[in-house]
């Protein structure tokens, strides 16, 4: 089993930035992939950014150059530094940890998400 626990969230101005963290404990040894969604009220769920194992990165176009997303290995942690944040980054973002098959990366065969955590960005 894996648990995410985030921590970072909060208001913010826009313009402004935050960094949101998520830990991961438990069976992370098969665990390839990680990555940050967020829902705001009425939409869908969408994926911000990614990382593998690899170190190969993802980000949704509505967040490149403005986002990043990093890992520190020693204590299992994977980052989301988020710069010149707008009112429509407003959203509960979710901690996302996945096994994917190796040569098939589109299919995942372990799923685990963290709580959420809420953004809320001010005009």
């Amino acid at each position: 089993q894996v648990q995410l626990v985030e921590s970072g969230g909060g208001l913010v101005q826009a313009g402004g930035s935050l960094r949101l963290s998520c830990a991961a404990s438990g069976s992370i040894s098969s665990i390839n992939a990680m990555g940050w969604y967020r829902q705001a009220p009425g939409k869908q769920r969408e994926l911000v950014a990614s990382i593998t194992s690899g170190g190969s990165t993802n980000y949704a176009d509505s967040v490149k150059g403005r986002f990043t997303i990093s890992r520190d290995n020693a204590k299992d942690t994977v980052y989301l530094q988020m710069n010149s944040l707008k009112p429509e980054d407003t959203a509960v973002y979710y901690c996302n940890a996945a096994q994917r098959a190796a040569l098939s990366p589109r299919i995942v065969l372990n799923n685990y998400w963290g709580q959420g955590t809420q953004v809320t960005v001010s005009s």
